[in-house]
């Protein structure tokens, strides 16, 4: 009893394990290709006359499997012996389809390369984070995927300023070559660190839809507040649409450009710096209502957009808080998803969080869009402010 009682408080006090630090490296590598070769991909597309509407078709089938990999990823995950080769195998399939990218004669080509990454992508993730979740104390879980958001976020920095390096003299096709290197680097250090599962038991005969009705209620009620806040939380690309235009007349079209691509910058580097503080303050304060205001930091981003002047000051500190409410969802919506559920159910847990958040981003990017264009871009705006508030009401009346 002592024994398991002093392995149980060494596991406490080192938050940073070796399977943790594995995951973190493997997703900072991992990020780091990907986003590279997606910062490339309209210059590739270009390059193989592909027409205007192939990104859209390529990026809409891509994330609409990657949503559905989810689910199935998630019952996958419910087995134990399972994780570690599926979370493997994505990783792999990821980095080999980025680097094939370089190699692609025709956007089709691309589409199914595409395709196939984004679906292992989507599959390793329950996997990957059921693995996370097992290799730390469930009072630490906060800070360990705050760790995991910060790791990945890195990554998202790093590639395409690597890629703006290797263009300028190697060229399109030889930057996405390079991909390789990462990719590689992501699978090695997964492989490598990352233990395997240890059994939970016996395989549960448990059917897909049988996993699903098996989710505690409390964790349903989670997911309420998740998709309601997720129908409002629209792609970061509309804050840079909208903060080009306000800057343009001042600054003029090129410079105001130059300067909306620095305020993305400093919303990811805000993304990646607050994801680990999150995460650890989460686990002393409680995690529904650190949540829940990170949702409604969304919402004041929301209504500064409405009001602020068209000042870089002012948009910078837009973008930062745009920076601090992701990061806080990103980080607490999943150890919050741990603590609520059983190591048993976890994969199917983390595959409905993954789904309930992908179809919420579709439809809000959508809805935002059409308000934007047939009304005026303050009616997006607010609708995003009342769903992201209606997202925190409904999560922090769940604690």
């Amino acid at each position: 009893m002592k024994t398991e009682n002093a392995a149980l408080d060494a596991k406490q006090e080192r938050w940073l394990t070796r399977g943790i630090l594995g995951i973190g490296l493997a997703n900072l590598f991992s990020d780091w290709g990907h986003e590279a070769a997606t910062s490339l991909l309209p210059a590739l597309l270009a390059l193989v006359g592909a027409p205007a509407v192939a990104l859209g078709v390529i990026e809409g089938v891509a994330d609409g499997l990657s949503s559905f990999a989810k689910l199935a990823g998630g019952w996958m995950a419910d087995r134990p012996a399972w994780r570690k080769p599926v979370a493997s195998a994505g990783y792999v399939l990821v980095g080999l389809t980025t680097f094939a990218y370089a190699f692609a004669a025709s956007w089709p080509v691309v589409l199914i390369l595409r395709a196939g990454g984004w679906a292992g992508r989507g599959a390793k993730g329950p996997s990957r984070d059921a693995l996370l979740a097992d290799a730390i104390a469930p009072s630490q879980l906060g800070r360990a995927f705050g760790f995991e958001r910060a790791m990945d976020t890195i990554g998202a920095i790093a590639g395409p300023l690597t890629v703006v390096a290797l263009v300028s003299f190697s060229g399109v096709r030889a930057a996405m070559r390079w991909t390789i290197l990462p990719g590689l680097a992501a699978s090695l250090c997964f492989l490598w660190l990352v233990p395997a599962a240890k059994s939970a038991g016996a395989r549960r005969a448990v059917s897909f839809v049988g996993s699903l009705r098996q989710l505690p209620q409390p964790f349903r009620r989670l997911l309420v507040g998740v998709f309601a806040h997720g129908i409002g939380d629209f792609a970061p690309t509309l804050l840079i649409l909208r903060a080009n235009q306000m800057l343009a007349p001042q600054y003029g079209s090129a410079r105001a450009s130059a300067l909306v691509i620095a305020l993305y910058t400093l919303h990811n580097v805000v993304f990646a710096a607050i994801s680990y503080p999150a995460g650890a303050l989460a686990d002393r304060v409680g995690k529904h209502g650190l949540l829940a205001a990170g949702y409604a930091a969304g919402a004041m981003m929301c209504g500064g957009f409405i009001f602020a002047p068209a000042k870089l000051t002012w948009l910078g500190a837009l973008f930062a808080l745009a920076g601090v409410h992701m990061a806080v969802q990103q980080a607490l919506e999943k150890s919050l998803s741990a603590e609520l559920l059983g190591p048993e159910i976890r994969g199917t847990g983390f595959g409905a969080l993954a789904a309930v958040n992908g179809v919420g981003d579709f439809a809000s990017s959508i809805i935002v869009g059409a308000l934007w264009t047939a009304v005026a871009p303050a009616a997006g705006f607010v609708y995003g402010a009342v769903f992201m508030l209606a997202g925190a009401a409904l999560v922090y009346s769940g604690r």
